[in-house]
């Protein structure tokens, strides 16, 4: 049974931290490819950031150098560290795994940036 288990959010003020964690279990973890996503009200669910099972990573313009995404594989675990929050940033975040074509889901996690 694949399990990928988010948490970490919560409301913070614009200009603060969060840091995301994703607790991944029922998979090979150290092959996979690692993902966040975001879905706002009224938008469609946006690439947040990216980590190959080689720690490569990627990200949009909209969060580079602000988020930092990590991988640490002995804890079957992803990170997303989020600073300098704004209010735009507000968001359900999910944790995505993939693996030649087949992807797992998280539950979500709710960050809201105050303004």
């Amino acid at each position: 049974q694949v399990q990928l288990v988010e948490s970490g959010g919560g409301l913070v003020q614009a200009g603060g931290s969060l840091r995301l964690s994703c607790a991944a279990s029922g998979i090979i973890f150290s092959i996979n490819h690692m993902g966040w996503y975001r879905q706002a009200p009224g938008k469609q669910r946006e690439l947040v950031a990216i980590i190959t099972n080689g720690y490569k990573t990627n990200y949009p313009d909209s969060v580079k150098g602000r988020f930092t995404i990590s991988r640490d594989n002995a804890k079957n675990t992803v990170y997303l560290q989020m600073n300098s929050l704004k209010p735009e940033d507000t968001a359900v975040y999910y944790c995505n795994s993939e693996f030649r074509g087949i992807m797992y889901w998280g539950q979500g996690t709710q960050v809201t940036v105050s303004s």
